[in-house]
């Protein structure tokens, strides 16, 4: 399946990120409710938030508790946190080493409909992949996100309110793999987990990943970009 044509990317945009660390997942949340409000509004451009979470496994709207598989003991030896949220899908885990991406995008402007803007997030992991780290990734015409062979090494999750999506993907860099082994991930029984560093052999500089998907996401949605500081401050830079 190629990628579909840039018709529907009427014209060059910018793309605010920001990138505010490690948060906790409901402020992570908050944070997200914030900018959706915000760019309903108009108030903010499109904007991409790449963040990393402690802990925690979060259900969609499909998601049950019976998708956690570990005991509540354990869960709370290991100060995970359990949120359920409107994406769509089931369970997921997010945690350190993780590089969890919220983009806050006008779904017209941008892909017009829903299937055309997760088969771009897909592909900005399969692209990065392939060019920066000769690694192939592919799709699953079964499970949305981004796969390497047998093991998935991106979740995808969206939600849209006014148009405007929230949510977004999960790229594993140097995840604890052993965490999945607490949910059932995404309802999916026979299929595992990876990671970029088990992919490699070593762990990854996550600041250096981090600006790769950055990148490639402007990339694959024909971004210019504009990269701020929760402040609001933000200096413009041309796409690559």
């Amino acid at each position: 399946m190629s990628l579909p044509g840039p018709a529907d990317l009427r014209k060059p945009a910018t793309l605010q990120v920001l990138k505010p660390g490690r948060l906790p997942y409901d402020e992570g949340l908050a944070l997200q409710e914030k900018l959706i409000q915000d760019r309903i509004e108009e108030r903010i451009p499109d904007t991409l938030v790449l963040i990393e979470h402690p802990p925690v496994i979060t259900l969609g709207r499909s998601g049950s508790e019976t998708d956690i598989v570990a005991a509540p003991a354990t869960l709370e030896e290991n100060g995970v946190t359990v949120h359920r949220i409107g994406r769509g899908g089931e369970a997921t885990y997010h945690g350190p080493g993780q590089l969890v991406g919220y983009p806050i995008i006008h779904l017209y402007e941008r892909a017009r409909d829903i299937r055309r803007f997760v088969f771009r997030l897909e592909e900005v992991f399969v692209r990065l992949l392939a060019k920066e780290y000769g690694v192939e990734a592919g799709r699953d015409t079964e499970h949305r996100g981004v796969w390497v062979e047998n093991e998935k090494v991106t979740a995808i999750g969206i939600a849209i309110r006014n148009r405007v999506t929230m949510h977004g993907f999960a790229f594993n860099v140097n995840t604890d793999l052993s965490h999945f082994s607490w949910i059932i991930p995404c309802g999916i029984r026979d299929r595992g987990q990876t990671s970029l560093a088990k992919l490699l052999g070593h762990e990854l500089d996550s600041g250096v990943v981090e600006e790769l998907v950055e990148r490639y996401f402007r990339e694959v949605f024909g971004y210019s970009a504009a990269s701020a500081g929760l402040d609001g401050e933000a200096s413009a830079a041309s796409a690559d």
